[in-house]
């Protein structure tokens, strides 16, 4: 787990920055490398190899699922090795190589003092954006350059630095907030201190933003927060101010976002759709949703649509962001479906998730897409049945499941436990870690971007 040091100012970092990580080797024996606080960093980094700060970040493989990976050297040094990771039931082959070892090189702080602005921004914003907290203490001048708009304009033109899960949640009041990098498959636990203390429910998050919503004694309240500069803002009142579902899309390329206000909590088909648009800084009122029946209040948001489950007409309801209006789409769910999620996928793609069977021992999880032309589900996966008796142990048992980019993830934190499915690849991953988080966390798929603007 690594501990980002609390801001009580954006530019300053009070606390140091521990990084540890641990790695499995041969699935039985595991190692840890236990890196310096910032202070120590930064006054090490002339004479130590792996104290640069850019050293972490390309050492190895950083695919999001991969198990296996590949570091760069001759395919000849390779070594194939069996191996059963712990988690993991099946033989997986492991490739390790030899490593070449290089003498130290010592940096001149007279040299590298003299970088020009253009290249260090250039380095800086490739760097992993959680590193980025570490670097703030090395000194004044790259404390000031991470926050500078030329920074932030490197930072926007890079690739993004993958998924991550945020989880958060509230230990005696206090808000609590992680996030696990797939890609570099690490916890990073980041302060939510900066919150209102009403804001305690999770709406979403999109494009580096995230959006929470709760009651300010007896008014219901919406705010957008970046978790890295730790910025944030209120949103104006709705016309209708009662607690709604809500759902936030951010355009990066028009550097703006929407939150969209359905029906509220409870089911009250009376109320308006409200949009929410971050240029105008308003509530736009627009067609109330016909009155249906809705199978849950989960929401999918897929090319510019609004997607939600009914019963009563059996199907889907559609809101055109564009249009402001609502139309039924009659998709009719498969037989046997006890719980149903609708997922967001990549390019215009729909994913319904859910468990079939009416009896525990005959029950097993599905992933469908729905087919836009024939208006029906089809089925594109099922989840292993190991993996399927590790998630959920009993029949009953309540689980979570959400998506981004063709990624779908279940969570059951009563066995502690996430799940990762990339359609795709077509590949299933335990998420290391879950268990330490509460029971209680809500979670969401969360893209870490400095330059997302909460204006």
């Amino acid at each position: 787990m690594v501990e980002i040091g609390e801001l009580s100012d954006p530019g300053i970092l009070l606390t140091n920055t521990t990084i540890s990580s641990s790695r499995e080797e041969d699935g039985s024996s595991s190692n840890s490398n236990q890196l310096g606080s910032s202070s120590s960093s930064s006054s090490s980094a002339g004479g130590s190899r792996n104290s640069s700060p850019l050293s972490r970040s390309g050492s190895r493989n950083t695919s999001p699922l991969g198990r296996t990976g590949s570091r760069n050297s001759s395919p000849s040094k390779q070594k194939v090795i069996k191996t059963k990771p712990r988690g993991l039931d099946e033989e997986e082959t492991l490739v390790t190589f030899s490593k070449v070892v290089h003498p130290d090189v010592p940096m001149e702080d007279n040299i590298w003092a003299m970088l020009p602005e253009d290249l260090l921004n250039e380095i800086l914003a490739r760097v992993p954006p959680f590193m980025i907290f570490r670097l703030r203490s090395v000194c004044k001048r790259w404390n000031s350059i991470l926050q500078d708009s030329s920074f932030l304009k490197f930072h926007s033109q890079v690739p993004s630095h993958g998924p991550c899960l945020l989880t958060f949640w509230k230990n005696s009041q206090t808000p609590q907030c992680s996030v696990f990098s797939l890609p570099l498959k690490t916890w990073y636990r980041i302060p939510f201190t900066f919150l209102p203390s009403w804001a305690f429910w999770l709406v979403g998050s999109s494009g580096g933003l995230v959006c929470f919503s709760g009651l300010d004694g007896l008014s219901f309240r919406t705010l957008v927060c970046n978790p890295l500069t730790q910025a944030w803002r209120i949103l104006p009142s709705m016309h209708y101010n009662q607690q709604r579902q809500l759902i936030m899309v951010v355009d990066r390329k028009d550097r703006s976002f929407k939150v969209i206000a359905t029906s509220d909590i409870y089911g009250d088909k009376s109320l308006p759709t409200e949009v929410y648009d971050s240029k105008l800084n308003s509530w736009s009122v627009h067609q109330m949703m016909p009155a249906v029946n809705l199978c849950s209040s989960k929401m999918a948001f897929c090319d510019s649509r609004l997607y939600l489950e009914t019963l009563s007409p059996l199907g889907l309801m559609m809101y055109r962001v564009d249009t402001g209006y609502w139309e039924h789409i009659p998709a009719k769910f498969p037989r046997s479906l006890l719980d149903g999620y609708l997922v967001a996928g990549a390019q215009k793609r729909l994913f319904l998730v859910g468990r079939i069977g009416l009896y525990s021992t005959l029950q097993s999880m599905r992933i469908w897409e729905l087919d836009h032309t024939k208006i029906q589900w089809v089925e594109i996966s099922r989840m292993p049945p190991k993996y399927f008796r590790a998630l959920l142990r009993l029949s009953a048992e309540r689980f979570e499941c959400f998506g981004q980019d063709n990624l779908i993830c279940f969570t059951s934190w009563n066995q502690g436990k996430g799940l990762l499915y990339d359609v795709d690849k077509k590949v299933w991953s335990w998420i290391a870690g879950c268990a330490l988080q509460s029971y209680n966390s809500q979670v969401c798929f969360y893209e870490p971007r400095f330059d997302a603007s909460i204006y």
